[in-house]
């Protein structure tokens, strides 16, 4: 027997660490793998010599399996490391290869979103040009659901539940003034408007909050936007919008208007879009306004977290070894649904050049003509994924995770 490794990499999720708790309780199922390695930091942790023995920690923590699946984040840690094209500087696959080697590894699994994606791609197609049979399988998460094939991605109906309640308290929070406002929130998204959209299952018999729904699938018309505004300020004395930061104006641009600076992958570092409606409103209507930006606060928010998305996270995590073990390489796993009611969702996989460098969009036909709301057909879409709250442990009042010290500078110890 060999060994098998993991690493996770990109944006933290509540979900993300129960995928990497399915990996290490497949690979123990397995029997056949002598030692699961973690990677720290992504691919950087190959580059940099920082590999974590997890199988000592399976015996160093009681119950490291469930405690694992419950604590929000990346417990290995992520980078934003782009590999170069091997065939114009090969050096960083020579090297992560040889650790490959060193180690014994037969499996590599990497938990991310596109970006990651891409890491696989790349991996697998060197090690098929080298004759390398080495195992590379690509496990998705991301809070933005933007990967292609696959129906959803663990992380995302977390996160959903996040926005949707926080949106419900920001409804309350607005009714209890007898005077008009307007509240925008914007949430993160910069080209797909999966987790704005879940902002819908905010409403409820009593709550219409949020009034207004913007996604960057449908172009900005900020005439529209005063019209509909105005509208609805008709018709409530608190109005409250939800905003895709990513919003686009009808020649594409992003109405936030900022000299985006640009990410190693090339992709636009928004912000202010929620201060750019902010000021429309203020230029065009007379009433007082006021704009909240939903950065990072879902990403590792585990108290609202959905059991839904934790258990996928897992099956797929576990579904990615039983894959290496029949022999498939260059892959991710994907959750495949069959039913909305009852909820049914199976595992499968798909070459992971069907998913690096793409994007999945809202359906046009989710949203509603005049684009300023989702339809019925994505709330029965996003609805089951937020379903399930998992029994947190607390200490001292707040929630009591894994101890992540390992990840702090000095701190690594192998």
């Amino acid at each position: 027997m060999r060994n098998c490794l993991v690493a996770q990499s990109g944006g933290p999720t509540v979900a993300i660490n129960s995928s990497l708790a399915g990996v290490i309780q497949g690979a123990v199922d397995s029997r056949q793998f002598d030692t699961i390695y973690g990677s720290l930091n992504g691919v950087q942790g190959l580059l940099n010599g920082k590999l974590m023995n997890l199988s000592k920690k399976l015996e160093e923590i009681p119950m490291f399996i469930e405690l694992l699946k419950k604590s929000p984040s990346m417990y290995l840690g992520s980078c934003r490391y782009q590999l170069p094209d091997y065939n114009e500087d090969d050096a960083p696959y020579a090297y992560i290869f040889n650790k490959f080697e060193k180690y014994e590894i037969d499996a590599f699994f990497y938990i991310g979103g596109n970006d990651s994606m891409d890491t696989v791609d790349k991996l697998s197609t060197y090690a098929k040009a080298i004759g390398n049979d080495i195992k590379i399988i690509g496990i998705p998460k991301t809070i933005d659901n933007d990967l292609c094939v696959t129906d959803h991605t663990p992380g995302y109906g977390s996160a959903a539940k996040y926005i949707a309640s926080t949106l419900l308290e920001i409804g309350h929070d607005t009714s209890i003034y007898p005077i008009n406002s307007v509240t925008i929130v914007e949430i993160m998204g910069r080209d797909a408007g999966w987790l704005t959209g879940a902002s819908v299952l905010a409403r409820n018999k009593y709550n219409f909050a949020p009034h207004l729904i913007y996604l960057p699938e449908v172009p900005f018309v900020e005439k529209e936007f005063i019209d509909d505004v105005k509208a609805a300020m008709n018709r409530y004395n608190n109005v409250v919008i939800a905003v895709s930061e990513g919003i686009k104006n009808e020649n594409g641009k992003y109405i936030s208007a900022t000299t985006a600076v640009e990410d190693t992958f090339g992709h636009s570092q928004l912000s202010g879009t929620g201060k750019c409606l902010e000021y429309i409103i203020k230029q065009n209507i007379q009433v007082k306004v006021r704009s909240v930006e939903i950065n990072i606060l879902q990403r590792s928010a585990a108290h609202m977290s959905s059991v839904t998305d934790i258990g996928e996270a897992f099956r797929l995590g576990r579904h990615a070894v039983n894959l290496s073990l029949e022999g498939k390489s260059g892959v991710m796993v994907t959750a495949i649904r069959r039913s909305n009611n009852p909820y049914v969702v199976d595992m499968g996989d798909t070459d992971v050049r069907n998913v690096a460098g793409l994007v999945k969009h809202v359906p046009r036909e989710w949203i509603n003509e005049r684009g300023n709301d989702v339809t019925q057909q994505f709330i029965d879409y996003v609805y089951p994924l937020i379903l399930g709250e998992p029994v947190i442990k607390f200490e001292n009042g707040i929630p009591d995770y894994l101890d992540v010290s390992h990840l702090f500078p000095d701190k690594f110890d192998d």
